[in-house]
């Protein structure tokens, strides 16, 4: 559903919000927030990118709100506080994506398919959805610039994680190694432990007992004796060459029917049938043994008839050795040695020297070699079983199965494509964890975690048990590797840089460049874009290109390549003849015209120029012809093809201004934003090159697209080849990164560090300097990242810059459904999230997340309830309140009330005004301290439980008080104006308050109040906002001196509700006046100013302390013929007061009141007719003159 779309029931809230947004947008609001004065320095925020392969969720909004709220809340405490948006572009997610799209299967698949084509399709569908991103992102209210936003598939961006490969590989901490790792079959790749460790699920699956016939000789087997083995993946079996066993183990001999056993003597409850101990012996005795294999694939003397190679160690096999790591915990006591498929069994491989078997492919299936079961998936995805029980079949079959038995365990499975993963020793580059762990330690402890024990225990255990990182893939659709391999002599070049590529791969020939001289359509100031168009060089055009040939005969050119039209062929003649050359030296080349925009072909230039509304958009928009992008094109491809065809040459290319400037662009392999940088500021004022003016460029031919941009993916890269010293050819290793090493690189790669940008980010600190955007003050991501961004990124900040790259993380929970199942889509558990948006606005749906156990670690049930009761109780509340301050402050042209610049000047006789100001004090210290301990939920509680005292305790109890700012008593009238401007200010203090958590009623309070009529329409350069405003502080001063109010106030309310649920109890309406409330606690008793608050509130005539009552507090519920009349009467006020709404009179609008007979009779109204007449804005009172209603109001 598109935010553009018609929209229905959208609320009063979504639309105000719609017209803030656009408000903000107008008037640049965030960008001012970042360029305003920062007194306190920078604040630096990493924005961990996310994928864009689909539309915002609510876990994008939650992680996304607490990243706006954050920097917000610094911001107004004057930091600046950049924020920039990024997209996460490679690996498998994406792959897993297009995959899918294309019908692809297998890794096989794609590579018949195509690389190029491939890596094309997720290139165009990582920013798939970028524009609804664009749309939405900023609706939920977040201020984060999305204009100048970088891509981790940019090739800036990936040279800048080539730079940091290469530094660790110089410090000694990438190698390349052979390990026991998880393998997807699908994705044809080995995975991170990390990633391993975000997929595991319980499977149900087939554990068996196999029976390994013993040899008595190494030809000489026993025929009735077996060694009993168990194993949870009976897949290996045909890859065993070993069994391990403990030495000092005890082990036992058992006869069981008419075979021999030979298991652990403490596991002998696996047998589960009769058995009689033949013999006990330590396992040592059973070392140096030989047994039978299971299957015979692998035993002959080569490993595959056509290969004609023998089996390395093949004489070590099928033998018994001892091993630490054999327990009596569960199976035999004796395991199945496969090092193809264990990290144990791989490490006594090595040590033991023993063959190596891998029956098993890359692409999960068994190899031809197994010939019972060649092709079939070892762990399929749909049936994880259907592998093992073919083997236990065969293995039954061959009477060597003694037991089978269904278990259900945690089992890996690929964090993307869901496969079931395969132990699997692979080749793979490391980073060298291991040797880093201690600091890596050393530095958590100094980072502050919300909540901690996620630093502590989860991301604190999992850095105890760090391993080396397996960062290669071998996939497609990532940042290469940047090693070359000599395939000769097997030399390793690590390279750093496309500089070091251009240093290998040494330019063909040399180029220069050269504009036409001044022609006559430069002189009429008109577009010349036929080439049949007769416009001839001026005398001064003539004259500059005979100063450029002077220049140029130093450069000793060989040949011009030149424009077809008539000023461009002119200038190249002059060229040619000063210069000495034949005329066979000047080729022509149509790719070299100026642009083709017919439709301005004789007309001013300004016209043109005024087609369009920035340079970017003569990329993509055509003027009657073509548009630059094409242009690119073709003069790239003209400058490639001369490239190849010629060699040693000085080349001089006389064109056009854009041309000329598109085939710089094209040399640099620049892409067409870091093009527009190349050209002039004001670029329909300047051109990039003057008539006549020469440039010359460096060119290589660097892997590129079809767009002739530096393109480093796949297979580009991969056509880069040079010399090796040894005479042989360095080609790229297939292997592109994990795009976790991409992620984890963002705060440096980002900036395209260290060759740009050193003036925004620098790890290092200078002499007078401290380090720039390094490390981070806060970074915010999901649960799951402790395994992912976040131990990525400490790991390389660790490695390249020596700490911790981020100071505070808020670290946030699951969205669940309302059931507590995962939001569902199939299932309906859970309301849309755009028409949440629309029914309740952004800001109920941000307070409500931000106040969820979310925002520290924990999973949180979206209910709409809860987002319903935020709306109502705290925003629709606080809307109540500004809109019954409008309506009296507007009705008596009270705009000159002053704003209290600070609690501290607040000066009120009032202890209602007293105690709200004192709360209000209390409230911006406790979120200020919750906000700088990034404690959300612990900051927007007391936002709540203020909005409650506002609306239902301060202004119910202030409401007679405010009404009567239209008395013409001065006292009275004053005491009025003072509540509305405490009124005022604390309105507007709460907006700022508010404002990190609701940015848009907090920008509607604040707006509102400084502007009777709200216009959001401004668009003024001096514009304010909330959002501009600092931070509130908290006196400390009032602090201590209301303290006291504050905690009187607590015991007024506590009294006033114990004794209204005595009224309750009773049945005693609140309108009802009673004598006397008794009161057991003294703290207030000399309080007279309190003590009125609970005569009004409580609605008694006096109050008694007395400590000797039983309760807490006691009424006297004997009601008097006097009480009895006043009741009434507060009941007849009520009901004219319905009536005075129900026929629109405004508040102090003087009224003429009609009464009927009954209720003339009851005498109440003539008695009580002054404070009637107040209290009801009653001019006239015109007794006993109705028939039918009670009461008329004219």
């Amino acid at each position: 559903m598109a935010m553009d779309e018609e929209k229905t029931n959208r609320s009063k809230s979504a639309e105000r919000e719609e017209k803030i947004l656009k408000f903000w947008q107008d008037n640049k609001i965030f960008e001012k927030s970042v360029k305003k004065s920062a007194p306190q320095g920078e604040f630096t925020f990493y924005d961990g990118p996310p994928f864009a392969s689909g539309t915002p969720h609510y876990g994008h909004l939650l992680a996304g709100t607490i990243k706006d709220a954050v920097p917000r809340f610094w911001t107004m405490r004057g930091f600046r506080v950049s924020r920039r948006w990024g997209w996460d572009c490679h690996g498998l997610p994406v792959e897993n994506l297009v995959e899918k799209e294309l019908g692809l299967k297998s890794k096989k698949e794609i590579e018949n398919y195509g690389v190029e084509k491939f890596n094309a399709t997720a290139r165009e569908s990582v920013l798939r959805y970028a524009d609804i991103w664009r749309e939405q992102i900023p609706r939920f209210g977040r201020f984060v610039d999305m204009t100048d936003d970088y891509r981790t598939m940019d090739a800036n961006y990936t040279e800048s994680v080539w730079w940091a490969f290469k530094k660790l590989h110089d410090k000694g901490l990438i190698y390349e190694g052979f390990k026991s790792m998880h393998l997807c079959p699908h994705c044809g790749t080995t995975l991170s432990n990390f990633e391993v460790a975000q997929g595991y699920r319980d499977i149900n699956d087939i554990s068996v007992y196999v029976k390994f016939k013993l040899l008595i000789s190494n030809s000489q087997r026993d025929e009735k004796t077996f060694l009993l083995a168990w194993t949870t993946t009976p897949w290996t079996l045909p890859g065993n060459v070993a069994l391990a066993i403990g030495k000092n183990i005890d082990y036992v001999k058992v006869q069981v029917g008419e075979e021999k056993l030979i298991l652990a003597k403490a596991r002998l409850a696996v047998l589960k049938r009769a058995y009689k101990i033949l013999e006990e012996f330590k396992g040592e005795k059973l070392v140096g043994f030989s047994y039978q294999p299971l299957f015979d694939y692998y035993q002959g003397l080569t490993l595959g008839s056509e290969k004609g190679q023998t089996l390395k160690n093949k004489e070590n096999g099928w033998k018994i050795y001892a091993a630490d790591f054999v327990t009596t915990e569960n199976g035999t006591g004796l395991v199945h040695i496969a090092p193809a498929f264990g990290e144990d069994d791989l490490c006594l491989g090595e040590k033991e020297k023993l063959p190596f078997v891998q029956h098993v492919g890359l692409d999960g299936k068994f190899k031809k070699e197994v010939s019972d079961f060649v092709g079939m998936d070892v762990k399929p995805k749909d049936d994880p079983t259907r592998a093992d029980v073919a083997v236990l079949k065969f293995l039954a079959a061959k009477n060597l199965l003694f037991a089978k038995e269904k278990i259900t365990h945690s089992y890996p499975h690929c964090w993307r494509c869901e496969s079931p993963l395969l132990n699997y020793a692979a080749s793979s580059w490391f980073v060298k964890v291991t040797v880093l762990k201690d600091k890596l330690i050393a530095e958590n402890k100094k980072i502050h975690w919300v909540p901690k024990t996620i630093g502590k225990f989860r991301f604190g255990n999992w850095l105890a048990e760090a391993r080396d990182w397996a960062i290669s893939r071998s996939r497609f659709w990532g940042a290469p590797l940047p090693v070359w391999r000599c395939e000769k002599c097997g030399k390793l070049e690590i390279i750093g840089s496309v500089e070091n590529i251009k240093k290998h791969l040494k330019p063909r020939n040399r180029y220069f460049v050269m504009r036409h001289g001044e022609a006559e359509n430069n002189i009429a100031k008109i577009l010349s874009t036929k080439p049949e168009n007769p416009h001839h060089l001026t005398e001064k055009g003539k004259g500059q290109v005979r100063a450029a040939a002077e220049i140029l005969k130093k450069e000793k050119i060989d040949l011009i390549y030149v424009s077809p039209f008539v000023r461009t062929q002119e200038s190249a003649e002059i060229v040619r003849e000063a210069l000495g050359l034949k005329k066979e030296q000047v080729i022509i080349d149509k790719r070299l015209s100026e642009i083709s925009a017919h439709d301005f072909n004789g007309k001013p230039v300004s016209e043109f120029q005024l087609a369009f509304s920035s340079l970017a958009e003569r990329f993509s928009k055509q003027a009657g012809g073509e548009n630059y992008r094409e242009i690119k094109n073709r003069v790239g491809k003209f400058l490639y093809e001369i490239d190849t065809d010629n060699s040693g040459k000085n080349i001089l290319v006389v064109s056009h201004e854009a041309p000329i400037w598109l085939l710089t662009c094209a040399a640099a392999g620049l892409s067409e934003k870091l093009a527009i940088t190349t050209y002039p500021s004001d670029f329909n004022k300047n051109d990039f090159l003057q008539n006549a003016e020469i440039k010359s460029f460096d060119f290589v031919p660097l892997p590129r697209d079809k767009n002739f941009e530096l393109n480093l993916h796949r297979p580009f890269i991969d056509s880069i080849e040079f010399d090796c010293a040894c005479g042989g050819t360095m080609r790229r290793v297939p292997e592109v990164f994990d795009c976790w090493f991409e992620s984890g690189s963002m705060p440096f790669a980002e900036w395209h560090y260290p060759f740009e940008n050193l003036e925004i980010f620098n790890p290092k600190p200078g002499l007078f300097q401290k380090p720039k955007r390094f490390p981070a003050d806060f970074i915010a991501e999901g649960l799951d990242q402790t395994r992912g961004w976040f131990y990525s990124m400490l790991v390389l900040g660790v490695a390249l810059f020596g700490k911790a790259p981020y100071k505070n993380v808020i670290v946030n929970g699951l969205v669940l459904a309302e059931d507590g199942r995962k939001m569902s889509k199939s299932l309906k558990n859970y309301p849309e999230l755009l028409p949440m948006l629309e029914k309740y606005g952004a800001d109920a749906i941000r307070f409500y997340l931000l106040s969820s156990p979310a925002v520290r670690a924990e999973d949180a049930r979206f209910s709409e309830k809860g987002v319903d009761e935020v709306a109502k109780k705290i925003i629709g509340r606080l809307d109540n309140v500004l809109a019954f301050y409008l309506l009296y402050a507007d009705k008596n042209q009270t705009n000159n009330l002053q704003p209290r610049l600070a609690v501290r000047q607040a000066t009120t006789n009032n202890i209602l005004d007293e105690w709200i100001l004192a709360r209000l004090n209390q409230l911006i210290g406790e979120v200020t301290t919750a906000m700088e301990n990034y404690e959300l939920d612990k900051a927007t509680r007391p936002i709540a439980d203020f909005a409650d005292d506002l609306s239902t305790w301060y202004l119910r109890r202030s409401r007679e008080r405010i009404k009567r700012i239209i008395n013409n008593e001065l006292r009275i009238k004053e005491e009025a104006k003072s509540a509305l401007e405490t009124l005022r200010f604390v309105l507007l203090e709460l907006a700022k308050v508010m404002a990190p958590f609701t940015p848009f009623f907090a920008e509607y309070l604040y707006q509102t109040l400084n502007d009777a009529n709200i216009r959001m329409d401004i668009n003024d350069e001096n514009v304010k906002s909330v959002h501009l405003e600092e931070w509130s502080k908290v006196e400390s001063k009032v602090e201590s001196q209301k303290s006291k109010v504050l905690e009187e106030m607590v015991e007024v309310r506590r009294i006033v509700s114990l004794a209204l649920e005595a009224r309750a109890k009773a049945n005693i309406k609140v309108r009802q006046p009673l004598r006397k409330l008794k009161i057991k606690s003294p703290k207030l008793k000399t309080k007279t100013e309190i003590l009125k608050l609970i005569l009004e509130e409580v609605n008694v005539k006096e109050i008694e302390f007395d400590d000797k009552i039983g309760s807490e507090v006691e009424l006297d519920m004997n009601i008097t013929t006097e009480l009895k009349k006043e009741g009434d009467y507060r009941e007849l006020v009520r009901q004219i007061q319905e009536l005075r709404k129900e026929k629109g009179f405004q508040p102090g609008q003087l009224a003429t009141l009609a009464t009927s007979a009954q209720i003339a009779a009851t005498g109440l109204l003539q008695e009580f007719e002054i404070d009637l007449k107040r209290t009801a804005s009653v001019e006239k009172i015109n007794h006993g003159v109705l028939s039918a209603e009670d009461f008329e109001l004219r």
